[in-house]
């Protein structure tokens, strides 16, 4: 059994919670990233949904990225058809959730469980209460942490306006700089495009980054199955200081 840890924490964060789950069991612990932006859940969401996958069947997902944490929002455990997945009630795990199929929504006793960590800090939950509640997952013995509850915060990874431009999100900047965009290959399909321009700078759509030359920007689909903008051995996010929404044309 993997136990598979997303967050926003950087260094240091996710060590202790590998501390704390070693307390209760010895499954095995993967780092998926600690780099998603900070407080992005978004983003969390999107890397969530699109690495679980490829896990084995019967692998528990801790992701905590947690603007609300200490506050109202719920803790959850999520049984679905082929995994579990630990984390705040916002949006984060239900992508992929979803798509697995839920069967079970735990509501999680915050209290109870920062027993193991031995606190319960109004600003560290992955360590007192998501981190325990994974451990426990493993061990079979989560039930005695909460109670089932019938729902959970939703969030829409792949919701896009379509008019005279494009308007979606950026979904992901990663170590190249290239702009991973949630607008559906399936979606480019249907537009058909030659290619796409931001402002006044046209983008060409491609199958590969060669298909342009050194320091010349370009659109093609990604691993992740959407539309990226990338600069070939260079950097899309700083060439058009782009953040967080995108408008595009095509043509």
């Amino acid at each position: 059994m993997v136990i598979a840890l997303l967050t926003d924490f950087g260094d240091f964060y996710p060590g202790v919670m590998k501390g704390v789950i070693r307390k209760i069991t010895e499954e095995e612990i993967v780092d998926i990233t600690h780099s998603v932006r900070a407080q992005n859940v978004f983003e969390g969401a999107f890397l969530l949904y699109n690495s679980y996958k490829f896990f084995p069947k019967g692998s528990i997902f801790v992701a905590v990225v947690d603007p609300g944490v200490g506050g109202k929002r719920r803790a959850l455990a999520v049984k679905t058809k082929n995994y579990w997945f630990v984390a705040p009630d916002n949006g984060i795990a239900y992508p992929s959730a979803s798509e697995d199929g839920i069967e079970k929504i735990i509501s999680l006793n915050s209290r109870k469980l920062s027993e193991f960590s031995g606190e319960l800090s109004s600003t560290f939950h992955g360590r007192d209460v998501f981190a325990p509640a994974a451990a426990l997952i493993a061990e079979g013995k989560i039930d005695e942490y909460g109670e089932e509850v019938e729902t959970m915060k939703e969030l829409e990874l792949f919701q896009v306006k379509i008019g005279e431009k494009i308007a979606c999100k950026v979904a992901y900047v990663d170590r190249f700089g290239n702009i991973v965009t949630n607008l559906k290959k399936e979606i480019v399909e249907d537009l058909k495009p030659k290619g796409f321009y931001i402002n006044e700078t046209k983008i060409p759509f491609v199958k590969k980054y060669e298909d342009v030359n050194v320091g010349e920007p370009l659109a093609l689909i990604g691993s992740f199955n959407t539309l990226e903008i990338s600069v070939r051995e260079g950097n899309a996010a700083e060439f058009f200081g782009i953040e967080d929404e995108i408008e595009l044309g095509w043509f």
